[in-house]
């Protein structure tokens, strides 16, 4: 196995619940990840059952045959033990937030080489993350770590946290390092593309498209607090119908995750009326009917002005399908839409200043500050309107730009995209680490240390100089008299071949250290940490007791 190159992550990245571009992204990176499968096993350390099923039924929906078997799923608490008898060629998190550095940690102390680890940015808007971003700013830091951004605005964002941080906290950049920021984006789905003649006329037909009619796409959340604020589209589809546009001549589609009794939609539903705006509504449609909605549109519209979005997977899916794009000049859609080319970025204006609302984001719910933060970003409705209304008119444009998209999203093609990971996992092993013995020593400042925090707790502690000698049921277990009772979820940690050699052990009153050490002498991959837990299980549970 030392020769193997083997993958390692925390996350299922298959994941159940509303389909967000999150959950959409993380699901196509595995996808792909396996079916270009650069490695020789990949091994997920979960502890929920929940995620466990899911994984499992997913790599049998999802994966092959070949790549299925070189799937191995551990529980988290074999972790420690398998990063210091396995080589690991590199660790990914399907999120950068809040497990990396802890990955680093384990690392650091356990296995015989500082691999990789990196994981990838998302949302990125949320109020607590400046403190787990501080969370990544520490000793044990390495060159080697890496937080991947999506977009171009996501980098900077991450950069500026670790900026803001360091200057809050007046923290050394040689004693506070961070990790690495790469840009790597998120990619699109082969089956995302446009459909013959044929079949896109009777799509159209399923969605009440007229023959004559344009068809617009929205897709998101359907919520006013998230995304984006779709009354832009409505005032600017308003606009075109005063300068003259026939109101029979869109219609919109209105697509994504949302509630039946959200009062948002009901809004927006009597806001069409008022109108004459043709509108429907495609509450939570699966992969199969958003493909089939992308491919019967004919333009896609995006209007976003909320911190909450970072890529921007949905303007790649339109391109890829061959829609043009009209979308707001803000975040990741930047780097999605080539004015003019492509579609169009329409300007927007931000606040200056939101120190109220700054300082009031952690007592409040994310939903009520990220909508405080999106009131107060105009997309500029005429601009919006003029496009819309360019696009609306001239087929020939539609389709010219809906191949320039489809070109420019080629290059967003997972297999494309996986490469780039690969490369990245294999160029980050080039860093050198000049200070590994540092690394190593090194504890992560913001470490729970329950001994030492709760060392008042019990009346004494299990101290090495502490002398023990098995009990009568340490005998009895010992003579096959008596059996453990081994609790759910400590699997791995207490094995009875081992009990049994530790009590015979202490048929003659030992120290503790004296204990231990034998103990690992007779088990070499057993671990000193388990070791010790197993002589502290085996005091509690009568088998062990003190002379």
């Amino acid at each position: 196995m030392a020769n193997q190159r083997i993958w390692g992550t925390l996350d299922p990245f298959f994941e159940s619940g509303a389909i967000v571009g999150r959950r959409v992204a993380n699901a196509d990176f595995l996808r792909h990840l396996l079916e270009a499968d650069p490695f020789s096993e990949y091994h997920f350390f979960l502890d929920a059952p929940g995620q466990i099923r899911g994984l499992k039924k997913a790599l049998k929906l999802e994966a092959s045959e070949e790549a299925r078997a070189k799937c191995r799923i551990f529980p988290r608490s074999e972790l420690p033990g398998l990063l210091g008898k396995t080589s690991y060629h590199c660790f990914h998190q399907s999120d950068c937030i809040f497990l990396p550095h802890h990955v680093a940690a384990l690392r650091n102390r356990y296995s015989k080489e500082l691999f990789p680890i990196t994981g990838a940015t998302h949302s990125l808007s949320y109020a607590v993350y400046p403190a787990a971003f501080l969370h990544h700013m520490w000793t044990g830091t390495t060159a080697r770590d890496c937080v991947v951004a999506t977009s171009q605005t996501g980098q900077g964002v991450v950069q500026g946290f670790y900026a803001m941080l360091r200057e809050n906290y007046g923290l050394d950049p040689t004693r506070f390092p961070a990790p690495r920021v790469e840009l790597i984006p998120l990619g699109v789905r082969e089956d995302m593309a446009p459909v013959g003649p044929d079949e896109r006329e009777a799509l159209r037909k399923e969605f009440n498209v007229g023959q004559d009619q344009v068809m617009i796409l929205v897709f998101g959340r359907l919520h006013h607090a998230s995304k984006m604020d779709y009354l832009a589209v409505f005032r600017a589809l308003n606009r075109c119908f005063q300068d003259g546009l026939d109101h029979g001549k869109v219609r919109l589609a209105m697509a994504g995750w949302g509630d039946d009794e959200e009062p948002f939609l009901a809004k927006v539903q009597g806001l069409a009326k008022a109108m004459g705006l043709q509108l429907s509504v495609h509450l939570r449609p699966n992969e199969a009917r958003k493909r089939r909605l992308f491919q019967a549109a004919d333009i896609f519209v995006s209007p976003s002005d909320n911190p909450q979005e970072t890529f921007g997977l949905t303007l790649l899916e339109a391109a890829a399908s061959g829609l043009p794009v009209v979308a707001s000049d803000y975040d990741g859609y930047k780097d999605l839409v080539r004015h003019g080319e492509t579609g169009y970025l329409i300007p927007t204006v931000g606040p200056a200043h939101t120190e109220p609302i700054d300082i009031m984001a952690p007592l409040q719910p994310e939903n009520r500050y990220h909508l405080l933060l999106a009131q107060q970003t105009a997309v500029e409705v005429k601009g919006l309107a003029q496009s819309l209304a360019e696009l609306i008119a001239d087929p020939g444009k539609r389709t010219a730009m809906g191949e320039a998209g489809r070109d420019m999203a080629r290059a967003f093609a997972w297999p494309r995209i996986i490469d780039k990971w690969v490369e990245l996992w294999e160029r980050l092993w080039q860093e050198p680490i000049p200070n590994e013995d540092g690394v190593r020593q090194a504890e992560h400042p913001l470490t729970m240390p329950f001994g030492r925090i709760f060392g008042a707790y019990p009346t004494s502690t299990l101290t090495p100089e502490v002398i023990l000698v098995w009990s009568r049921s340490g005998e009895a277990l010992y003579r096959g008299q008596e059996s453990p009772i081994i609790y759910q979820g400590l699997e791995g940690l207490v094995d009875v071949e081992q009990l049994k050699t530790l009590v015979f052990l202490a048929r003659k009153p030992r120290s503790v250290g004296e204990m231990t050490e034998q103990l690992m002498e007779a088990y070499p991959d057993m671990g000193t940490d388990k070791g010790k837990f197993l002589v502290n299980w085996a005091l509690k549970h009568d088998f062990l007791e003190q002379a």
